[in-house]
Parts: C-alpha cells; sequence; structure tokens
C-alpha cells in the first residue's frame, strides 16, 4: 500500500514536471512567434503577443521591472537576501521573461538572416512585401482612429509628416553613430511591445533597418568564425554595434515603453492618430529604400519589377489581414 502510494506520488510529480515543461516549450514557441513580427516591418510583436493570449502578461511583467526589483534580484549572490530575491524575481515574472525572450532572440536572428539574403538577392520584391505590410496595417488601424477633433487631427498630421519626411533621405540623415543606433533601439524597443505598431518599421524610417540586420547577421558570422578558431578580435566591429543598439532597447524598455504607456493612457486617440499615421507616413520608406536598391545596382524601374513589387505588396497585405482576422476572433 506503501509502495503504491509513493508510486502515485512520483508519477503525480513527473506529471506536474511535464506539464511545466509545456507550458514553458508553449511561452518560449510564442516568443518565436513574436519575434518573426518583430523582424519584419509592417507587423506588430504586439499584435502576435495579443493573439496568443500573453499581451496582458507581458505588460505586466515588463512595467514591474523596476530598479528596485533589480536591486533585490542582484541580492542573489548574498546569501541572506537570496529568499528576497527569488520573491523579486516571481514579481517581476522571470522565468516567463526568459522564456519568451530567448524564443524571440531566436526568431529574430533566423529571420533576419533570411530577409538579409533576400534584401542583397530581390531588394524590389522584398521592400514590396514590406510596402503591403505597412500598407494593410494602416488600413487596419485607421479603423480604431477618430479624427474628430483639433488634437487627433493636429496628431496625425504631425505624425505622417514626420515619417514621411524621415523615410525620404534613406538613412543619411539619422546616420549609423553609436548614439543613433543606441536611440533607435530604444524606439524599437518600445514599439514592439505594442499592438499594431511595428520596432522594424521604425527601424526603416530611421533608415537603420538594413545597417542592423547586415551587422546582427556580421555578428552571428563573427561568433561562428570565433568558434571555429579565430581571433576574438573579429566580434569587435559588429558586436559594438549590436550591444550598443542592446543597451538602447534596454534604456528605452525603462523610458520609452513607459512614455508611451503614459500617452495611451492619457491622451489615447490623439497618441493613436500620431502612430496610425506615423505608419501612413511610412509607406515612403520602402519605395525609397527600392530605388536606392536599384540605382546601387545600376538598374532602373522597368515593367517587370514594377509588377514583382505590387505581386510582394499584395502577398504583405494578406498577411496582415489574417493576422487581423485571427485577432478579431480570439478578442471576440
Amino acid at each position: 500500500m506503501v509502495a503504491e502510494e509513493d508510486l502515485n506520488k512520483q508519477m503525480s510529480v513527473q506529471s506536474g514536471e511535464r506539464s511545466a515543461l509545456l507550458s514553458w516549450l508553449l511561452i518560449y514557441l510564442k516568443g518565436v512567434c513574436m519575434g518573426a513580427a518583430d523582424a519584419v516591418p509592417g507587423v506588430s510583436g504586439g499584435t502576435i503577443a495579443l493573439i496568443t493570449g500573453i499581451y496582458e502578461r507581458l505588460i505586466g511583467a515588463v512595467t514591474a521591472i523596476t530598479p528596485g526589483r533589480i536591486k533585490r534580484v542582484l541580492g542573489v549572490v548574498v546569501p541572506g537576501r537570496r529568499a528576497d530575491a527569488v520573491a523579486a524575481m516571481r514579481e517581476i515574472d522571470i522565468g516567463f521573461l526568459l522564456a519568451l525572450g530567448a524564443g524571440i532572440a531566436t526568431a529574430i536572428v533566423t529571420v533576419m538572416r533570411v530577409l538579409h539574403i533576400a534584401l542583397t538577392e530581390a531588394p524590389v520584391p522584398t521592400y514590396g512585401f514590406f510596402f503591403g505590410l505597412i500598407a494593410a496595417s494602416a488600413v487596419v488601424l485607421y479603423a480604431q482612429v477618430s479624427l474628430d477633433g483639433p488634437r487627433q487631427i493636429a496628431a496625425a498630421v504631425a505624425g505622417f509628416g514626420l515619417a514621411f519626411v524621415a523615410s525620404g533621405g534613406s538613412g543619411g540623415a539619422f546616420g549609423h553613430s553609436p548614439p543613433a543606433i543606441a536611440v533607435a533601439g530604444g524606439i524599437a524597443v518600445s514599439a514592439m511591445i505594442l499592438p499594431g505598431v511595428s520596432g522594424s518599421l521604425l527601424l526603416l524610417i530611421l533608415g537603420q533597418y538594413e545597417y542592423m540586420n547586415a551587422a546582427l547577421n556580421a555578428f552571428i558570422d563573427s561568433l561562428l568564425d570565433v568558434a571555429g578558431g579565430a581571433p576574438p578580435s573579429v566580434v569587435v566591429e559588429s558586436g559594438t554595434v549590436v550591444v550598443t543598439f542592446m543597451v538602447g532597447a534596454v534604456v528605452g524598455l525603462f523610458t520609452i515603453a513607459h512614455v508611451v504607456r503614459w500617452a495611451l493612457e492619457h491622451y489615447r486617440r490623439a497618441t493613436l492618430a500620431f502612430l496610425v499615421s506615423l505608419i501612413v507616413g511610412a509607406l515612403r520608406a520602402p519605395v525609397v529604400e527600392s530605388t536606392a536598391a536599384l540605382v546601387e545596382s545600376g538598374r532602373s524601374w522597368t515593367t517587370e519589377l514594377y509588377g514583382a513589387f505590387v505581386v510582394a505588396a499584395v502577398v504583405g497585405a494578406a498577411v496582415v489581414l489574417l493576422v487581423d482576422r485571427y485577432t478579431g476572433v480570439i478578442e471576440s
């Protein structure tokens, strides 16, 4: 009888472990979906979080990260403060954030590598795909925006104008200095947690998308080279760019993201009008980048290239409309 009870307890523990493992695996896979969306201009990782049912948990975990809790977590190395450190980790849902973050990182590295090849080998269809993603996102989101007051109209004009002007320079005006890269990281990460607003889209507007794509791939390649016996110095150049971006992203997570959330809470309609109009103004970016890529390769627009751009745009728009449809099913 005792042996049977012990066996039942053991089976119960094993079942609980399998259930916990499956739960973390599902969170990781949801992170993979978010990361894949974040890597593509026009689709928001926040939207994927909403679709997969983890958006509120994500926002709660991110906003629970405070300097005080970080200090308590760091106390884990002090024997007398370990219990408090563990409690602080639970308060910020550290397991959830680590599993989700691992999934996001995995997808971003993978998708960025594919997109780097696409942007190099077929820039026009790739940017056409981005154009469709952005255009459909704007159409879907404008259904949630009202322009029935001077504040909303002014915000919409400001958002459109800012994005249209910024996305016309093909990255030249913003530059790729360390401060510019850090600011871009802060802006991008703040957008990634908002449904409908794509961090990669903002990188495209700022002229940083292709540059950061190339830097990330160079960084991964250099790490593989070091693993194969190359000197660590090969990592320095691309690693500096990636680390600078990540530092800006961390700072943005604690500053810009909270500012955007405050603006949505206090001036929701005007903020939404600004954000959605930002997306509309950004439609210029894929066209400008496509033209720049053709000029760089010594080519010009042809009927075939226009057709490829349009077909790819239709495919991109269809992707967003499908995502929006499933979002509506889940919210209803």
